[in-house]
């Protein structure tokens, strides 16, 4: 992201009212982030709520729209578009808590529908899903209150059981931990 320079900012306040508006008319026809920002900021109608609900639809859809030769393949790359709606949701509302509720929702989608998958020959779907739990678990740890911690410890605890039973475990290029480990 660009930085504004002290020049920009001397012709933005020059600008009419008129222009301006006609600028960010423009922008956000251009942007759908900088609409929903802008939207979120300025709109009584657009809540935290109503951005995590479209959020929560469009990763469900994602998920259960994947098709392809191989669906862990197909999978895999479902995870991550549904990792990047999440890092828009967050981008646009700056709402840890509801970053890591999508994500809790991510995998709570994935451990409902699509545990069937760990067991393919391609390990990625079962790779991605075990470092969405670690990003999880350091969201958690870093970004939110100690009461949270309790909150989502048994959640977190049944995914880490489920993956660490499985016997890719041993593929995994990273440690994953037995349990969520709380202070």
């Amino acid at each position: 992201m660009p930085v504004p320079s002290a020049d920009f900012k001397q012709a933005l306040k020059k600008l009419s009212e008129k222009e301006k508006e006609a600028l960010i008319l423009r922008l956000v026809r251009k942007d759908a982030e900088a609409y929903d920002t802008l939207a979120f900021e300025l709109l009584d109608d657009v809540t935290l709520e109503t951005l995590y609900e479209r959020s929560t639809e469009t990763i469900h859809d994602i998920l259960f729209t994947a098709n392809g030769r191989s669906l862990s393949k197909a999978l895999n790359r479902a995870l991550k578009k549904c990792s990047q709606e999440i890092a828009r949701y967050y981008r646009v509302t700056k709402d840890r808590k509801g970053e890591v509720e999508l994500h809790l929702y991510l995998l709570g989608q994935i451990f409902d529908n699509f545990t069937g998958q760990f067991d393919s020959i391609y390990k990625g779907f079962y790779v991605s899903t075990a470092r969405l739990v670690q990003r999880s678990m350091s969201l958690i740890l870093k970004h939110l209150h100690e009461d949270y911690h309790l909150e989502y410890q048994d959640q977190i605890n049944t995914f880490l059981t489920d993956l660490n039973g499985r016997s890719k475990r041993r593929q995994l290029p990273f440690n994953l931990p037995m349990q969520f480990e709380i202070d």
